[in-house]
């Protein structure tokens, strides 16, 4: 189903060297790739002399050792983090410690909705618990430094506490998790919330950038088409699930079955859960009813009428 989407697996930067994305920004990949990870995460530094640096990474020591040699002789005054998931955020309050510049972030780690039984340890074993912004952004507040603006647009979804990062006076976003070329974006409940995804799809969408530098793989560029791809591609996965449940009640596993062909089987828990934050919106909306809470060991069948 995600054959309709121009991804971009192009991504040949090596872990530790620095290369130059766009004038006046820097990337650094980390060295944790994986099914969810892509190559790794990727560390942004921004400005020239006196830099910003967004999403510091996974608590990696070599990483960490490149990150702060890519701007040996200059001066960090910001970091940013766009969520808190465990390859994005972990490494800031080392940076901070090794630099002594101040945290900026939407807020802590948290559920996307009211926790459910057997949900807290999912939540914990995702999230980055110890992160704390020296300074919670709103939507909308600018950030400047020198030579540079960033501008806080909040997209959760992926996690509630993600945020995308404008690069004032270009055509730059700073995407982190939300939206990526290689990939389309986990929605797995605690953390993530389907409606909050897509309304924030919505938003980016409606935004004037056009280059997005996310947090794994390379720029994705024609950023509002593609966008429009990822919309288009949740929700036929929503009338998917709606299909198949119109043949009679089923499970989560069941649906997975039926809608990821030839998924890998490394994935199939996030699908699981992917499914799951469908549901529960479908749910919400009145079109899909279980027994008591959607969870993910339920049963989920039409709504009558």
């Amino acid at each position: 189903m995600s054959d309709d989407i121009p991804f971009d697996k192009n991504f040949p930067l090596p872990p530790g060297r620095v290369e130059e994305v766009a004038p006046g920004v820097r990337r650094v990949l980390a060295p944790n790739p994986g099914p969810f990870t892509f190559t790794g995460t990727v560390t942004y530094i921004v400005g020239r002399g006196k830099v910003a640096i967004i999403d510091p990474g996974p608590d990696s020591d070599d990483h960490l050792a490149a990150v702060l040699d890519a701007v040996r002789n200059e001066t960090v005054t910001h970091i940013f983090v766009t969520h808190t998931h465990r390859d994005h955020s972990p490494a800031a309050a080392k940076v901070k410690a090794a630099t002594g510049a101040p945290l900026f972030g939407e807020g802590p780690h948290r559920a996307s909705r009211p926790l459910r039984i057997g949900e807290a340890e999912r939540l914990d074993a995702g999230g980055d618990q110890d992160f704390r912004p020296d300074h919670a952004l709103r939507d909308g507040e600018a950030v400047s430094g020198d030579g540079w603006r960033l501008e806080a647009v909040m997209t959760p979804g992926h996690t509630a506490n993600h945020v995308a990062y404008a690069l004032g006076g270009t055509d730059i976003l700073f995407s982190g998790d939300h939206v990526m070329a290689w990939s389309t974006t986990i929605v797995a409940p605690p953390d993530g919330a389907m409606r909050d995804y897509m309304s924030s799809l919505h938003k980016l969408g409606a935004r004037p950038e056009r280059i997005y530098l996310p947090g794994h793989g390379p720029a994705v560029r024609d950023a509002p088409r593609f966008v429009e791809h990822l919309l288009r591609h949740r929700k036929a996965r929503e009338a998917a699930i709606l299909r198949e449940l119109a043949q009679g009640e089923a499970d989560i596993p069941a649906l997975v079955r039926a809608i990821y062909v030839g998924l890998d089987p490394r994935l199939a828990g996030a699908a699981g859960l992917s499914v799951l934050a469908h549901l529960e919106d479908l749910v919400a909306r009145g079109l899909v009813t279980t027994d008591g809470e959607a969870t993910i060991a339920g049963r989920y069948r039409l709504a009558s009428g």
